[in-house]
């Protein structure tokens, strides 16, 4: 099950709380299915994952992506979709 999304039964990957080039090779972690994982890294960089987002919880709050969970956890489990980084994010560096 995704601790994001809620959705199951999907295969999961291992997203790092605070990322590894962060420092947090070993902090917390989190089962997120691949759209989820994939969702997160475009949406925000590694500072502000690091920095503002580094729970479950507060994730889920962000206004970004909650609007993309409360889409996604009405799709079928078993989908795999595309994403694209946002524009915000293309044009930071």
């Amino acid at each position: 099950m995704c601790e994001l999304c809620g959705r199951s039964p999907v295969e999961t990957t291992v997203h790092h709380l605070t990322p590894r080039e962060e420092g947090g090779s070993h902090g917390q972690t989190a089962d997120l299915c691949r759209t989820c994982h994939k969702q997160i890294h475009a949406l925000y960089t590694n500072k502000e994952l690091a920095v503002r987002l580094n729970t479950v919880e507060m994730l889920r709050q962000d206004e970004k992506i909650s609007k993309y969970i409360k889409w996604i956890r009405k799709q079928p489990a078993e989908t795999l979709l595309r994403v694209r980084k946002s524009n915000e994010r293309k044009h930071r560096r």
